[in-house]
């Protein structure tokens, strides 16, 4: 039997063991507790859940966060979404192939007598993510009574899928802390306060004009929710992307990977391709790598990574190819991915014929943006409640910053309601938009000039808002300009004797772009430290490892002196020490762990990449095609709900979470302003609720209602 669960990861640690068992197609697995049927799945090496009944193409979980419906299986005979629905004992789940069995016999339901529960509160926040529970904590802290919910299990959000250290401030919201422990001090923090009701497993499927939402808990009971304020931070869902073959098993969103990888320690794939250069994407490829897993290339469609540049030089030193103005024609593959064909892009961003390269890989990383998950506020404004947004429902950002708007809207929140507070003070303000800003320039490298001692060499060079280092030293040597962390650090060049070579700026840096130079050994050479926290077999002391400068050039092939722990920091990071000469000793920011992909020729010419792109799938659930749609657009059609009368493009399961920008995005490339484009109504429900429990009766055998 397949297994293909994470043994060993230098993070996180998982002592749990598969033990619940269920059938997949009558054959038995095993599942963690609480596990999902997705992860159970792909731990096993299945990647393909169901044949869709329009064309039997393959179908695997593209989003892992319950917005797409294509992990669509049968547990027990009902139909649900593999990636949200935990697995029970002696479980039997099938591929969705078709429509289910229906029983022959029909069991009466009872005459309807009652109603959903009703449920009144103060707050009712949606989404415990970083945005949510910081408002939660706020509110809570007031004494405000708050229901908040999540659909997950836990709470957290995307927290819980952060294996890095944090940027930002290290007072204000736990910068140089990894995403994961972040998460579990604002749970803590929110479990111990009396005013605050806690539901997990529990959506917010609608808003209503009564000023109700309705929430499905547990997935078996609706319960109506009316609080005076309501405040959304549901985060945002992944953007989908259009490319031939794009709907293949082993396309995922990036945080679906990140949901197997660091959540559930389940290892999807052995070789890595990702699409998108920004901070989740870069992100991702760096927690791929942390788990063992080769990381074949990676592209972006401008001609810079969006992304912080730091985040860019982890990949590059580690050894993965990033190729910019390039895009992703194909995904090729019969029931999996096994390949994908990228090429150049001009600068209108179309395929350059003749520039194609084919990637041997079997999972393809999407993550070319985020679209807020907006439509709770959207529709609560419409109907006249008192509504609020945080986080990235408000705007996308960094999970640092959402951590902090949570904290104003919270306070924002209990002013509202009466409570006693001075007004949000302006350097709240000023925090909250340094922390959403923009990564600015690049700039030169720039060393100090000593050749003797120990000291820190930084090798950031690009200004965001980040101040770990500077805090955790325990001489004061290192400096940030504590009014706008966006500074660039400095070292006390006139104090540098007191430095003590602890090491605490290095393991702390969420860039991973410090390293430590100590001259004190030997007159021609230099013992450099560096950061170390990757899956790789090759980092043992002894053993020889290619050494790069911050770009990823490599310098050379040195011997690995000692790998040792740094005082305080024993959740991973350890410092990595090898001798090399003088000369190269402050360009040394880091090494090689993934070895070069083979590459393979390939080319095309205009016409079949015409072809390609009108292959593209763009509704997943109803399986139509770029092309299907374009025809409609170029007769002269501008009335989204016109599209899905015609191809039902949007009607399926998802609810159009991942089509109907994608078809926005098709107008504009045709040159129709988007001004001009109807968009359709959104009406509750948001999310699929079984009809069942729309049905609310008295339980004959408890004689209480459901």
């Amino acid at each position: 039997m397949s297994d293909y669960r994470i043994k060993s990861h230098p993070i996180l640690i998982d002592e749990s063991e598969a033990t619940v068992p269920f059938y997949w197609q009558d054959k038995l697995f095993y599942a963690k507790p609480n596990e999902m049927i997705s992860s159970a799945l792909i731990a096993q090496g299945v990647q393909v859940f169901r044949h869709h009944v329009k064309d039997h193409s393959p179908q695997g979980i593209f989003c892992a966060n319950g917005q797409c419906s294509q992990c669509m299986v049968f547990a027990d005979g009902l139909p649900v979404k593999a990636c949200m629905t935990a697995v029970k004992a002696e479980m039997k789940v099938k591929p969705a192939d078709g429509l289910p069995t229906l029983p022959e016999i029909y069991e009466p339901i009872p005459t309807m007598d009652v109603f959903p529960r009703y449920q009144e509160c103060e707050v009712l926040i949606i989404g415990g993510g970083p945005a949510g529970l910081s408002a939660a904590i706020e509110l809570g802290r007031l004494g405000v009574k708050v229901l908040l919910i999540d659909d997950k299990n836990h709470l957290g959000g995307k927290l819980v899928l952060q294996t890095h250290r944090f940027f930002g401030s290290t007072n204000a919201v736990y910068a140089g802390t990894r995403g994961i422990d972040i998460a579990k001090i604002l749970t803590k923090q929110v479990e111990e306060l009396s005013s605050i009701e806690i539901w997990t497993n529990s959506t917010a499927i609608g808003v209503y004009e009564d000023h109700v939402v309705e929430v499905y808990r547990d997935q078996q009971e609706i319960i109506r929710v009316k609080p005076e304020i309501l405040l959304v931070a549901t985060g945002a869902r992944e953007r989908s992307l259009s490319f031939a073959g794009n709907t293949l098993p082993g396309v995922y969103g990036a945080g679906a990977f990140q949901t197997l990888v660091n959540r559930d320690l389940v290892k999807p794939c052995n070789n890595l391709f990702i699409i998108g250069g920004g901070n989740v994407g870069l992100i991702a490829g760096y927690h791929a790598i942390q788990a063992g897993i080769h990381v074949a290339g990676l592209v972006e469609a401008a001609p810079e990574c969006g992304g912080y540049k730091v985040h860019k030089d982890k990949l590059a030193r580690s050894g993965v190819p990033i190729y910019t103005s390039h895009t992703v024609l194909e995904a090729r593959g019969n029931d999996k991915v096994e390949s994908v064909v990228i090429a150049q892009v001009d600068r209108s961003f179309k395929p350059i014929p003749g520039t194609e390269k084919v990637y041997d890989c079997d999972t393809l990383l999407i993550a070319v943006g985020l679209e807020p998950v907006d439509e709770f506020c959207r529709v609560a404004k419409t109907v006249g409640m008192d509504v609020y947004s945080a986080g990235d429902a408000n705007e996308i950002a960094e999970a640092s910053a959402a951590i902090f708007s949570g904290k104003i809207v919270g306070n924002e929140i209990a002013k509202k309601l009466g409570k006693e507070l001075p007004d949000i003070p302006a350097s709240w303000l000023e925090t909250e938009e340094i922390l959403k800003s923009k990564p600015g320039q690049v700039v030169p490298e720039q060393h100090i000039d000593k050749l003797d001692g120990v000291f820190p060499v930084f090798h950031c060079v690009q200004e965001i808002p980040c101040n770990p280092c500077s805090s955790v030293c325990p001489k004061d040597l290192i400096f940030i300009d504590e009014a706008d962390i966006r500074h660039l650090p400095l070292f006390d060049e006139q104090r540098a004797d007191e430095c003590i070579a602890c090491g605490r700026c290095v393991a702390v840096c969420p860039g991973l772009a410090v390293s430590l130079v100590d001259f004190r050994k030997k007159a021609q050479t230099a013992l450099v430290s560096l950061p170390v926290e990757q899956n790789y077999a090759g980092i043992a002391v002894g053993n020889e490892i290619e050494v790069t400068d911050t770009d990823g050039i490599a310098l050379g092939n040195f011997k690995i002196e000692k790998i040792k722990a740094v005082a305080g920091y024993k959740d991973g990071t350890r410092l990595l020490s090898i001798e090399v000469p003088i000369a190269i000793s402050k360009q040394v920011a880091g090494f090689r762990v993934i070895q070069a992909s083979q590459v393979k020729a390939f080319e095309v010419d205009s016409e079949f990449l015409d072809d390609l792109e009108d292959d593209a799938y763009i509704c997943r659930c109803e399986r139509i095609t770029a092309g299907e749609i374009r025809k409609l657009i170029k007769i002269g059609i501008k009335d989204i709900n016109q599209i899905k009368a015609v191809t039902h493009a949007s009607m399926g399961a998802c609810g159009g979470k991942t089509c109907l920008n994608l078809i926005k995005r098709m107008f504009a490339a045709e040159g129709v302003a988007l001004a001009e484009v109807t968009d359709p109504p959104i009406r509750p429900a948001f999310v699929e609720v079984p009809v069942k429990d729309f049905i609310e009766h008295t339980s004959e055998s408890a004689g209480n209602s459901r």
